[in-house]
């Protein structure tokens, strides 16, 4: 917006509900009286009002009959072209003077008419002839009087802006390719005929000439109107309005400058600078506001009050520079720039002295009563916050009697759907309430928003969907959460205060698993021991129970949907689990859902000091494949993304030398540059698909990655008995990003939390906290460094460091070692000597599982212990 607002000289309103374009403002001496004023005229004053029947496209004022050099007033209608003679008669009575319009001549169009120029076309001298531009693309030009003949552009599709450059003798105007095309006058005068489209036999034996144009450029947009600007006898230009740039090219169609609009163009007035070389441009724009320009510099901008569709600058009773603008409905308006000097002045202040007294009494007076206002309608009132709106989610025991799952790829399961309640109570009046429900991929939502746009107060809203999964591999988490956002209006701010509130629900096991076979050997083994006798597996999985197996009390299977199994194993003597699976992160959702219902199970029984622990082998190796597995495709990811951005400069680059072979008058052999182009696009398309694929893939790794980290997170918490904030914390390390992009991945941003945890609350020394982490994070080269941090992160936390974020953690800790247990490393030399013992005590699992053998747990003879 501007500061400035347009000086109004003169306005008026057109017409009642008329509608108007660029073509209907036309300023010019019409009435031939030499000084463009009127005999005796008011600007005021409307001169002539005349009813002419058909729609106006457009007017012109011009030397249009012959035999006179007089202005001649062209109206174009859609089917007529209309030459009149306006005159004026001094009057001898108080109405003024009178004037007349009288008809000259009219030609009855053929075609329908879009715009017309005109001009001294062919280097006439005295007259103007007149151009008309058709809906289909033909251009008819008159001879005054006469027909003189018409010719169709090449390609035309829709007629666009038509301007004549006098110099050069030619028209141009912007085809619906969207370039800049030139045509000289004598080519279309010798042109085959419009009304001869055809090729005739004349025509064909070499008489006649085909319409070629004389220069094009390609703008790449649309154009809204076209002016020409001569300096001098020696050079021109012609200014291009596109609905993003205006353009300014030399008479050759070579690009002088252009320059990028920041608003849409409405429409735009080139004429001549005061400085030599300069063009100053009017630039009308749909904010109401005219840019003036010199050149590409914005030298002026005015406020106006409508939005001009034509600008024109004249000189009215000897004010020079006057800006006349149109809008659409029909406002005219004669303004001028700059501004009116302020005849204000601001009064003399009588000077007082302070009194300070006053002024602290007054002061902390104010001051109690921000207190008061902070403490009541603060940013976030204290009072009954939480009880504005209650948000709460029920899930449906039972599955949809018709599942809602589309699209899925899961096989040959029948994929079922479960029904999901959130119900909102608010208890004051609230806005723009906006609810979003998350689930973990691939599981899937048939609606995740729902906006209510005023909630009455004590009003209750329930709102329903359907989950399923939809993918053939397993989600991180069977969580999901609703997070609603809304305002609450309050008497200082009445648009309302931002808030949000969130409730998180659990979706049963059996969305995703089936009742399965129990397996009596598995690649990878887990054992959960507890301090309770152990529990039957048919009252924790009611609804996993086998019917062929109802004895097997203590023995149950798991079929995901994917396809994977997962055993669950209760010991009969001991006070120990065991789950197992042939893949290592498919253990992940039984352990967690089996802990969850033991908890639940002895809540029930009113037992309070029920705990899990886990007294193995960390499981770290299994942990490190997944990592390598999630990495390697990362960088697979890059590479093909690098050798298909190869491939695309290659294709463009065929691209361009092909059209070049194919833009050269003199025809050259391609030289198999088609065939290299026919290769190059199959490499693209086949490269294009290995980066979907590989996206895909590494999707699907990251929640498998996801679900591991999850389980190593358990076993850490069970094994070293870590609080809820302890585990809170390794949770924000380790799962620190919802979604891994080539730009943020996994590996660096883990590496970097764990470092920073052992080089804070983990360390041992003051030395290792004066270590510097980076502060830019980069794809790693390799995962050794991460897979190093990670086991000394256990390292530590098995010789008793702590987790914790306050600032005390930065002391350096006494930690009491167990017996055999070396010292924590302080220097990277200290971390590789013990790297090797490390791994051997973290990662040995399989080993460490049959050193310690569980006792009989089910009828499954020859299961592995």
């Amino acid at each position: 917006m501007s500061l400035f607002k347009a000086r109004d000289w003169w306005s008026t309103v057109l017409g009642e509900k008329e509608e108007f374009d660029q073509g209907c403002l036309c300023l010019a001496d019409v009435d031939n009286t030499g000084n463009g004023q009127g005999d005796g005229a008011q600007a005021e004053d409307l001169l002539l009002e005349v009813h002419l029947r058909d729609p106006i496209l457009q007017v012109e004022v011009g030397k249009f009959v012959s035999g006179t050099e007089m202005l001649h007033l062209a109206v174009l209608h859609s089917r007529k072209l209309c030459v009149y003679s306006v005159s004026g008669t001094l009057g001898n009575v108080e109405h003024g003077n009178q004037y007349q319009i009288k008809l000259m001549y009219e030609h009855n169009l053929q075609r329908i008419a879009c715009n017309m120029t005109y001009g001294s076309f062919g280097g006439v001298k005295g007259r103007d002839l007149i151009c008309i531009q058709s809906m289909d693309g033909m251009l008819m030009v008159f001879e005054q009087e006469s027909y003189a003949f018409g010719r169709f552009l090449p390609g035309s599709l829709l007629p666009g802006p038509l301007a004549y450059s006098s110099r050069t003798d030619s028209f141009i105007t912007v085809s619906s390719c969207r370039q800049v095309e030139s045509y000289k006058y004598q080519v279309l005068a010798f042109a085959t005929d419009a009304d001869k489209r055809q090729e005739t036999e004349q025509q064909k034996l070499g008489s006649g000439k085909r319409l070629v144009v004389d220069w094009t450029l390609n703008i790449g947009e649309q154009a809204l109107d076209i002016c020409i600007v001569s300096f001098n006898q020696s050079a021109s230009s012609v200014f291009v309005l596109g609905e993003r740039n205006f353009f300014c090219l030399k008479d050759n169609g070579q690009i002088r400058f252009m320059k990028k609009l920041d608003c849409s163009p409405s429409c735009f007035l080139p004429y001549c600078s005061v400085s030599e070389g300069t063009v100053n441009t009017l630039i009308g724009n749909h904010n109401n506001v005219l840019h003036i320009y010199q050149d590409v510099t914005l030298k002026w901008a005015t406020q106006l009050p409508h939005i001009p569709v034509a600008v024109r600058v004249g000189c009215l009773h000897d004010l020079k520079g006057v800006v006349v603008t149109l809008s659409d409905d029909g406002h005219l308006q004669c303004s001028y720039l700059g501004t009116d000097p302020s005849l204000f002045q601001a009064p003399k202040v009588e000077s007082r002295e302070l009194n300070y007294d006053e002024l602290d009494i007054e002061l902390k007076e104010l001051q109690k009563i921000i207190k008061d206002v902070n403490k009541s309608q603060g940013v976030w009132p204290m009072t009954e916050r939480e009880d504005d709106l209650k948000v709460s989610a029920m899930v449906s025991p039972n599955f949809d009697s018709v599942s809602q799952a589309t699209d899925v790829e899961v096989g040959a399961d029948l994929v079922p759907s479960v029904t999901v309640k959130i119900t909102l109570q608010n208890r004051v009046a609230l806005q723009k309430v906006k609810l979003s429900v998350y689930v973990q991929p691939p599981l899937v939502l048939t609606c995740d928003q729902f906006t209510f746009e005023f909630m009455a107060p004590e009003m209750t809203r329930t709102v329903g969907f359907s989950v399923y999964l939809k993918g053939s591999y397993l989600p991180p988490e069977l969580e999901g959460n609703a997070v609603v956002s809304y305002s609450r209006p309050t008497d200082r701010n009445p648009d309302g205060i931002p808030r949000v509130s969130q409730c998180k629900f659990r979706l049963p096991l059996k969305l995703i698993c089936l009742p399965g076979q129990p397996s009596k050997a598995a690649s990878h083994k887990l054992t959960i021991d507890t301090n309770k006798s152990p529990v039957s597996l048919l009252s924790l999985f009611p609804g996993f129970a086998n019917q062929s197996e109802d004895d097997q009390v203590n023995v149950m299977g798991f079929r995901f949907l994917g396809g994977s199994q997962v055993t669950l194993l209760a010991s009969k003597t001991s006070q120990r689990y065991r789950i197992q699976s042939e893949q290592f992160e498919d253990l992940w959702l039984i352990t967690n859902e089996l802990i969850i219902r033991l908890q639940e199970y002895f809540e029930k029984q009113e037992i309070k000091d029920f705990a899990c622990s886990f007294s193995g082998s960390m499981p770290l190796q299994e942990y490190f494949e997944l990592i390598d597995h999630h990495f390697e495709l990362r960088i697979n990811g890059e590479k093909l993304e690098e050798l298909l951005s190869e491939r695309a400069v290659q294709f463009r680059a065929i691209q361009r030398r092909l059209l070049t072979r194919f833009k050269d008058k003199t025809p050259a052999p391609l030289q198999h540059l088609d065939t290299l182009l026919d290769g190059t696009y199959k490499q693209v398309i086949a490269l294009a698909d290995a980066v979907e694929e590989n996206q895909d893939n590494l999707f699907q790794s990251f929640t498998r990655l996801k679900s591991a980290t999850h389980l190593v997170i358990l076993l850490i918490g069970l094994w070293q008995k870590l609080s809820t904030d302890q585990i809170a914390i390794l949770e924000a390390a380790f799962l620190p990003l919802q979604q891994d992009t080539q730009e943020l991945g996994w590996e660096e941003t883990v590496d970097a939390a764990i470092s920073h945890l052992l080089k804070t609350c983990l360390s041992k020394s003051s030395k290792e906290q004066a270590l510097n982490l980076s502060s830019q994070l980069s794809t790693p080269k390799d995962t050794s460094r991460l897979k190093k941090h990670i086991t000394l992160l256990c390292d530590r936390l098995a010789k008793g460091g702590r987790l914790c974020l306050s600032t005390d953690a930065a002391a350096p800790q006494t930690m009491v070692m167990p017996g055999g247990c070396a010292t924590i490393p302080e220097s990277d030399l200290e971390e590789r000597s013990i790297e090797q013992d490390s791994t051997e005590l973290f990662t040995n699992h399989k080993h460490l599982i049959v050193e310690t053998p569980m006792p009989e747990v089910s009828p499954l003879q020859g299961v592995s212990e």
